[in-house]
């Protein structure tokens, strides 16, 4: 479903509900909820802050700062030790 979908459904909905101030309540309750939870994801970035995170790592990379495996087992060992 495109965002444009989602809109009108979403739109379409609410018009259903407003006619019911308590279940309207709800659903402004539930989407202040919703909202919360998007802006308080810590694993949350901006396009730009993602894009210089990895020119960061591309930078340590090229001063030898990597860390590089020849097998499965040496990485699998050093994931398991994090």
């Amino acid at each position: 479903m495109t965002a444009l979908q989602l809109n009108a459904d979403i739109y379409k909905n609410l018009a259903i509900l407003s006619e019911d101030e308590s279940m309207l309540d709800k659903a402004a309750k539930y989407i202040r909820r919703l909202v919360k939870q998007a802006t308080e994801d810590p694993t949350r970035m901006t396009k730009e802050e993602y894009f210089a995170r990895l020119d960061d790592a591309e930078r340590e990379i090229a001063e030898g700062k990597g860390t590089t495996f020849t097998n499965k087992v040496d990485m699998n060992a050093w994931l398991n030790a994090l």
